[in-house]
């Protein structure tokens, strides 16, 4: 019997027994179709906050105050000492000192009530420089952004996220009307495109921008102090570049050495690692999961297979006696078995990618499928198929003529 004769004997033969082999393939077809969407999310879930940390800007470094300790002995967390101010800012804009920074904006933020007519919202109110549009790699729908002039002169405009204004103006364009921030009359001269990314659990969409002096203004603050300073490196490549001068210049600044800096540098990069990492270990964790079940898959086509073997022992003696050999008769049940192992990778990876169009609307969530995880699924199976088979073929194998035909 030659290698078409075997598979199309055991084609017939798992043909013979439809119900068998479909139940024998459920545990595999599970297994396949779990791992390729276990992947899917995984990666559909990196590709999304990495999309959403690039809305945020480009070749971005984020440098936040360090913690303050209060008088009975508090330490604050990062972030809430008032260690960065308008003259930092100025420095690291200097093209001598920083080379490698790109643009640079200064940011104070507070949460604060916005009126418009007899609508209000609650938002934060971000004071900031005209750069800021370009180092946070946002565009505008309609009107503009404030000036250099309008920040000197603490202008009395905003900039509204395109949230906010849907929020506070349900008809019409928000551009030219005005708005109250803090007791302020404010003119309305821009809405922000949507970027459907969020910061720190706060949307992008729902803040109001206005010229850093103007919020001072609102805020009564009387100090230089600035709650966050956003630097864009001149590319990719020149990003730790910028970190170092930039980490140099303010320690020098502030007369302390590295292990006591009252500041911190973050990058994108530093973002994407930490929600990556938590999502290859979910992962991980799924997929280990998956795999026990094509484990147990992989033990059903075991089972089944020895089954088939006890009930055809005559056939296999009827086959010996006529002169098949050992290893013919071992290579049928074996391929067999990798015939119900690939169906079952094969309709596993087909429920996977229909899984992989029809979940994302449902739940929000994008699934990427992976070329090498299909392929590596589709291996898997077969694999699964063979390796389980071979004990049920070398038990049929081993049979002797005369003890198979006298079986009953």
């Amino acid at each position: 019997m030659n290698w078409l004769e075997t598979v199309r004997a055991g084609a017939e033969a798992v043909r013979a027994h439809r119900m068998r082999s479909i139940l024998t393939m459920l545990g595999i077809v599970i297994g396949i179709a779990s791992v390729i969407l276990t992947v899917g999310f995984g990666q559909g879930a990196q590709g999304k906050v990495k999309s959403e940390i690039d809305a945020l800007g480009s070749n971005l470094l984020i440098i936040s105050p360090g913690s303050s300790t209060d008088t009975s002995g508090v330490r604050g967390g990062f972030g809430s000492a008032t260690t960065l101010t308008l003259e930092d800012t100025s420095a690291v804009a200097d093209p001598d000192a920083v080379p490698d920074a790109e643009k640079v904006a200064a940011v104070t933020s507070s949460s604060l009530a916005v009126t418009a007519g007899e609508t209000n919202w609650t938002t934060s109110v971000v004071g900031t420089t005209p750069s800021w549009l370009e180092v946070r790699a946002r565009t505008l729908a309609s009107g503009r952004f404030f000036t250099d002039a309008e920040v000197t002169s603490g202008a009395d405009v905003v900039v509204l996220g395109s949230d906010t204004a849907g929020e506070l103006f349900t008809f019409g364009s928000p551009v030219g009307q005005s708005v109250t921030i803090g007791g302020r009359q404010l003119t309305v001269i821009g809405v922000l495109d949507s970027s459907g990314a969020s910061s720190s659990g706060t949307s992008e969409d729902d803040q109001a921008l206005v010229p850093i002096s103007t919020a001072k203004s609102i805020t009564g603050s009387t100090t230089s102090a600035v709650s966050t300073i956003y630097v864009e490196a001149t590319s990719a490549g020149t990003l730790s570049a910028a970190y170092q001068e930039i980490n140099s210049l303010l320690l020098t600044r502030h007369d302390v050495a590295a292990t006591d800096a009252d500041f911190s540098i973050s990058t994108q990069d530093s973002l994407v690692e930490t929600a990556n990492s938590t999502n290859k270990t979910l992962t991980v964790l799924l997929t280990g999961v998956a795999a026990i079940s094509l484990l147990v898959g992989g033990v059903g086509v075991m089972n089944i297979m020895l089954v088939s073997v006890t009930e055809r022992i005559r056939e296999i003696g009827l086959r010996k006696a006529l002169g098949a050999t050992p290893s013919v008769i071992g290579r049928q049940f074996l391929v067999e078995a990798s015939m119900l192992g690939l169906a079952g990778g094969i309709a596993g990876i087909l429920i996977g990618v229909v899984g992989s169009w029809m979940l994302p609307p449902l739940i929000d969530q994008p699934v990427t499928l992976s070329l090498v995880a299909t392929l590596a699924a589709l291996a898997t199976s077969l694999a699964l198929g063979v390796g389980f088979g071979v004990y049920p073929a070398s038990r049929a194998a081993r049979l002797t003529p005369i003890d198979a035909l006298r079986s009953e």
